[in-house]
């Protein structure tokens, strides 16, 4: 089948979607999301909010580190990437008070070089003083893998960064500035992850996107051993109690769960009968109050609308009390990215 919409974000084919909002009144923050300026994933500000105005009662949402988006353009090199907060801040400091819709990046989550060691301090700190008090998470990536198909955005860390003395010692520096860390690796990094939580028991740890199983390039063929692997590897983490969990992030595209190469977008249910395999076994594992939901968007808006999504999301958690629910959709990203409700 030829791709139609591989790399892009296509709002009147997604418009050909509609479904009624279950369980409206439950409020929602979504703790992770992007904004780009420009190119085939276009996503300000107007955007996100439009999104998370669809119908379901988000509150707020907490912003993810877009990869080398809206950087600075000069200065030292390794605090570039505090722009990236310094811009998320200004173009959101309208919705702070809540009376204007959604507390947009009520949370913001950056990058550093980790492997600055100790020195990487200076970072996370002029994160912070960017962030104009919303600054709560610093993301590594160090998603690592020998196959070509596995490279996100062009980048393939080293393997081994989880467990480097230097890597070890910036993160050392993270929870006394009262910083979470996200981690974006990958399912056979899972077991390092674990390793790393529990030489830092204090700092909290969210594992990204249910931890990353790859089903691109050689492991398309490998499900039922990328499934064992990432189960065991899952098992791991949730045994450390630092670590948390993001529910979805599955539409992106190295994890091989192509739903957006259709004729008409995939309805709250499709998603659930695809992804549920991977994300039932997480709420199991860490239970509700480790695990929050996510729309990875806009990355994952390239195969459904917000409003599909958290529907999908709503059919997941059917068999939950009302606590559980509401921990999955907005208490635990509160606690983790210390958001008032």
């Amino acid at each position: 089948m030829t791709k139609i919409r591989e790399n892009a974000v296509d709002e009147s084919w997604l418009a050909q979607r509609v479904e009624p909002i279950l369980e409206p009144e439950i409020p929602v923050i979504d703790p992770h999301h992007h904004l780009f300026v420009g190119g085939p994933l276009d996503y300000p500000v107007a955007t996100l909010l439009k999104d998370a105005q669809s119908g379901h009662n988000v509150v707020a949402t907490v912003y993810s580190d877009g990869g080398n988006s809206n950087y600075r353009k000069d200065g030292p090199v390794h605090l570039r990437p505090v722009g990236e907060t310094e811009f998320v801040a200004r173009v959101t400091a309208f919705y702070q008070d809540g009376k204007s819709g959604p507390r947009l990046c009520a949370g913001i989550g950056g990058v550093a070089d980790f492997m600055r060691g100790a020195a990487a301090e200076e970072v996370f700190q002029a994160h912070v003083a960017a962030g104009q008090g919303r600054f709560r998470v610093i993301r590594g990536h160090t998603h690592s893998d020998t196959d070509p198909a596995a490279v996100v955005a062009g980048v393939n860390w080293p393997p081994g960064l989880l467990g480097d003395k230097t890597f070890r010692a910036a993160f050392a520096k993270l929870a006394p500035l009262n910083l979470a860390y996200d981690s974006w690796a990958y399912h056979h990094q899972l077991d390092e992850l674990a390793d790393l939580a529990r030489a830092f028991p204090e700092t909290t740890i969210v594992m990204n996107h249910v931890g990353g199983p790859l089903g691109v390039g050689s492991y398309a063929a490998k499900r039922d051993e990328v499934r064992a692997l990432w189960r065991k590897g899952i098992e791991a983490a949730a045994r450390c109690p630092n670590i948390h969990v993001k529910i979805g992030g599955l539409a992106t595209t190295v994890m091989g769960v192509d739903l957006w190469n259709r004729a008409t977008p995939v309805s709250s249910e499709e998603i659930v009968k695809v992804w549920a395999p991977w994300l039932e076994p997480c709420i199991q594992l860490f239970g509700p109050s480790r695990c929050m939901f996510e729309s990875n968007f806009p990355v994952d808006k390239r195969s459904h609308s917000f409003a599909v999504l958290f529907n999908a999301f709503k059919r997941i958690a059917k068999g939950y009390t009302a606590e559980e629910k509401r921990m999955l959709f907005a208490g635990t990203a509160a606690t983790v990215y210390r958001i008032a409700l």
